[in-house]
């Protein structure tokens, strides 16, 4: 069971960094669906920028490395050691923290329910990182 939620949550970790580059370098497939609208309106909140884009892409990279790390799929070089379980443990904390949400924009407990991006939320993106976020404290113990 370990063996399938490790490589499943790392494998939606590298498409979700991939979707990012992607959207980094000009792709507009799914790009309205990710950004969360203002209250009234169905413009965006804010516009991401190619660098921001981008460092949410490594970020990523690096949490799935994290997470392969600490399950002992990545052995040859790399031993779990402290710094990885720290690694873990911020991840899951950051993940546990994107799936409460902002109680404005997004997360399970968020106020705006107008838009494309509030529905992919309360039932795509805030159970990811709940499950990501659950898949980090698992490979902890």
């Amino acid at each position: 069971m370990k063996f399938v939620i490790t490589l499943s949550t790392a494998s939606l970790l590298g498409l979700i960094s991939i979707l990012h580059v992607y959207w980094a370098y000009g792709g507009r497939w799914g790009s309205v669906a990710a950004i969360p609208s203002r209250v009234g309106e169905y413009k965006p909140a804010f516009t991401p920028s190619k660098i921001g884009t981008l460092i949410i892409a490594i970020l990523l990279l690096y949490a799935c490395f994290i997470l392969l790390v600490q399950g002992g799929y990545i052995h040859y070089y790399f031993i779990p050691n402290t710094i990885i379980r720290v690694g873990c443990m911020v991840c899951a904390f950051v993940f546990f923290i994107r799936a409460i949400g902002d109680f404005k924009h997004v997360g399970f407990f968020k106020k705006i329910n107008h838009s494309v991006f509030t529905r992919n939320d309360t039932w795509l993106y805030s159970p990811l990182c709940l499950l990501f976020g659950l898949t980090y404290t698992l490979l902890l113990f």
